[in-house]
């Protein structure tokens, strides 16, 4: 483990003793030598999930293994910006698509480790690397505001959208603007993506599955639009509300479909993040205190239970559900400075900046390849 302080608990409450200094243990005994961190031991790494779990590092005060992470996916950066699905024993394991989100969401994790470390040096490092990413995703927005989920492995564009994918991309929007921000570096076009984006979250359902069977049934894509910030206030409070019922299952925590016996760990830390957006404390406190009858020994958590069976399934402990443990307490105790990251949206204002945009690049002395 690092020999950074790890956070203090401010409450004994909400998880037990040593869960967070466990938690990250498990993770990084997962990480591979290279940085990735795969789902678990032997499978494959994607790059949502692996910065997920990389979130979790950054929580834990282990900084040098989070920037292993985020130094891995600079080094494998593709040249328009993207990543493919999934990576494994350090080749590509699927190389059919490269998803937007997925992409996107390296600057989430990017912002969320500057919120804790405060290391601007960093930011400045992987600057280059956010900025491909950004601008690959935003070349995938319609006229309409959505942006397609993926393209294939030839770089055509699969042209539909997925509203939990967006609601994703929209808070990485949101991380990459402040980023930008606070490196002096104008992206007004960020800025408009994000704003086009948001209004198809919150007007244009028609322009969400489109071309296949609705994935309404994924509780994803209901709290999803809370979590990240595309609604928020009475709009969230309503929004959770009114599907309540057919996701969460009292005493367990929230379903993964509305339509099987299966509750999730990840799912339910977040829903509890977003209960805590729209100003349900008491409901995520709830639902977030019941997971951890699912860690194990060495640290993980178990990804789902099946009460029908009352079985733990998958038999399989997933980084990023550990990360998401981490990601729900930082929310719920005021762990580190990013506590409020999937809690609140906060913008940094960039009047001073120049409205045309600048070329940071030069400016920043990067140091090393970014891919």
């Amino acid at each position: 483990m690092s020999d950074l302080a790890i956070p203090q608990v401010k409450s004994t409450s909400l998880f037990p003793s040593g869960f967070v200094r466990d938690s990250a243990a498990y993770i990084l005994s997962q990480q591979l030598p290279d940085g990735s961190i795969p789902w678990f031991e032997g499978h494959f790494a994607d790059p949502w999930d692996h910065v997920e779990a990389a979130m979790g590092l950054a929580i834990a005060g282990e900084f040098a293994a989070a920037e292993r992470a985020y130094r891995w996916l600079a080094d494998i950066q593709l040249a328009d910006g993207s990543w493919w699905a999934a990576y494994k024993n350090g080749a590509v394991d699927n190389g059919e698509r490269r998803e937007t989100n997925f992409v996107a969401y390296v600057a989430t994790g990017i912002w969320h480790y500057y919120l804790i470390s405060g290391d601007k040096k960093f930011l400045q490092r992987y600057w280059q690397m956010v900025e491909r990413a950004i601008d690959f995703v935003l070349g995938l927005q319609t006229e309409h505001g959505e942006i397609h989920w993926a393209v294939d492995a030839d770089g055509k564009p699969r042209e539909d959208a997925l509203i939990t994918g967006c609601a994703s991309v929209y808070k990485s929007l949101e991380c990459a603007i402040n980023i930008a921000c606070e490196l002096d570096c104008a992206r007004p076009e960020w800025q408009r993506g994000r704003s086009a984006l948001g209004e198809a979250l919150q007007h244009k359902p028609e322009r969400f599955d489109r071309t296949w069977e609705s994935k309404a049934r994924f509780s994803m894509d209901w709290f999803y639009p809370v979590l990240t910030g595309a609604i928020s206030g009475e709009a969230a409070r309503a929004r959770i509300q009114q599907r309540w019922d057919e996701f969460v299952v009292t005493g367990l925590g929230c379903r993964c479909v509305n339509d099987e016996p299966w509750v999730t760990v990840a799912e339910s830390c977040e829903l509890t993040m977003a209960l805590l957006a729209s100003g349900q404390r008491t409901r995520a406190e709830i639902i977030y205190r019941g997971l951890h009858r699912w860690q194990d020994s060495d640290g993980g958590y178990w990804t789902g239970y099946v009460y029908r069976d009352e079985a733990v399934w998958p038999e399989e402990k997933t980084t990023w559900t550990v990360g998401a443990m981490l990601l729900a307490a930082d929310a719920l105790a005021d762990l580190t400075p990013a506590s409020g990251l999937f809690t609140s949206v906060r913008l940094l204002s960039d009047t001073a900046q120049d409205a045309q945009g600048v070329d940071c690049f030069d400016q920043l002395e990067l140091s090393g390849s970014q891919g």
